[in-house]
């Protein structure tokens, strides 16, 4: 685990009241209405201060191979209500065959593959793609998740499908939240540290929400965006 903020992190036993996946899909989401009134205020800031860059983005994405400059994807929501996660395309349209072909090729890429479901030298994605991954520009349309109350500004990254095993006992945690564009995985580190410190953090999120963290999390984003770290 990661020195900074992931060192002020103490994980405990859990306390919180959803003992399973099946309780989360009986309580309000973690935060409430004032962490809606939050996250509509800033997505709605943010949206007015990036939309030309949005726009220019579009444009250049869809210029390099003349598809869509947008990618959905589902990813398992609070309650664990399947939702399309919005992103700036980074990645070939024939991702996926590059992918398996990839994995066959290198076991050293299937083995990172099934331990992080990432990869740092990905063959799916474009030379534009790599900018925007590494900046996150690739994540600013999830704005319009957060808006439409799919996401939140704060919380657990958004998972697929295949991932919600990796969480165990603990998937009762993310399901009682709004996965965020940003959190506490975030800030500590991302993709270097292992998926079991992401559950952690994901659980720790939830057991101890308060507006101050999240006020926090979103202060700490910015220079870890502008240091890349993690990022890839």
């Amino acid at each position: 685990m990661k020195a900074g903020f992931a060192s002020q992190v103490t994980f405990k036993e859990p306390v919180f009241t959803l003992a399973s996946a099946q309780g989360a899909a009986t309580a309000k989401p973690v935060g409430g209405p004032s962490k809606r009134a939050f996250d509509i205020v800033l997505a709605l800031s943010g949206l007015f201060i990036v939309l030309p860059l949005l726009v220019l983005l579009a444009i250049l994405i869809w210029q390099h191979d003349g598809k869509s400059p947008f990618f959905g994807h589902r990813r398992v929501g609070r309650n664990g209500r399947p939702f399309k996660c919005w992103k700036f395309r980074s990645m070939r349209p024939d991702a996926s065959e590059v992918l398996a072909a990839h994995l066959k090729a290198s076991p050293e890429a299937a083995r990172e593959w099934a331990e992080t479901r990432k990869l740092r030298q990905d063959p799916r994605v474009t030379p534009i793609g790599r900018i925007l991954r590494v900046s996150s520009l690739d994540e600013l349309p999830q704005l319009f998740n957060v808006l439409a109350g799919h996401m939140s500004i704060v919380g657990p990254r958004p998972i697929v499908d295949d991932e919600i095993n990796r969480y165990g006992s603990d998937v009762a945690y993310y399901l009682a939240c709004r996965p965020g564009l940003t959190g506490l995985w975030q800030v500590s580190g991302r993709s270097d540290t292992s998926y079991a410190d992401r559950v952690r953090f994901d659980t720790h999120y939830a057991e101890n929400w308060s507006m101050w963290r999240d006020t926090q999390i979103v202060v700490r984003t910015v220079p870890v965006l502008l240091g890349r770290k993690g990022s890839y």
